[in-house]
């Protein structure tokens, strides 16, 4: 079997890949945290779920942003909480996508106004960027849910 990279290097991609996964929900959830009635709003304004399920995944999606940050940055469960956050950033591409389809502005309510620039209108680039960044985040947990052991994990089992 062919080694891509030495054991020590796989180690320090992972702690980057977990820092990285994981620095970006914990900002996330913690905008969307510290204003409940906003990131209930952010979930509402893709139209995809009803409102009342809506609202209640605007509630709960903030704190389970927050876990998975704090399982990725402090190496606990790494597998499972890098596959937990891959789909979670998944998701976000189908929702962003089908957003762009139908024209919709949304604001994620996180990093971006959702595909609305300066001059009100809804432009694909910014899409595009949105898409972009979340399919790079799906490449850190795809990383490590394969390479789950690096440096300064609390869990050695992965």
């Amino acid at each position: 079997m062919k080694r891509y990279f030495t054991t020590d290097v796989q180690q320090w991609l992972t702690l980057v890949a977990r820092l990285i996964l994981g620095g970006v929900l914990l900002a996330a959830g913690w905008i969307k945290a510290m204003s409940p009635s906003e990131a209930q709003s952010s979930v509402r304004v893709y139209e995809i779920l009803p409102t009342s399920l809506a609202n209640t995944f605007g509630l709960i999606l903030p704190w389970l942003e927050i876990g998975g940050a704090l399982l990725l940055i402090l190496g606990i469960w790494v597998k499972w909480s890098g596959i937990g956050a891959g789909a979670l950033m998944a998701l976000f591409i189908i929702a962003i996508a089908s957003a762009w389809i139908r024209k919709l502005p949304i604001n994620c309510g996180c990093f971006g106004n959702g595909g609305i620039t300066a001059d009100g209108k809804v432009h694909a680039g910014v899409y595009a960027t949105e898409i972009a960044r979340d399919a790079g985040l799906v490449l850190c947990a795809a990383f490590l849910a394969r390479w789950p052991k690096g440096k300064f994990g609390l869990d050695d089992r992965g």
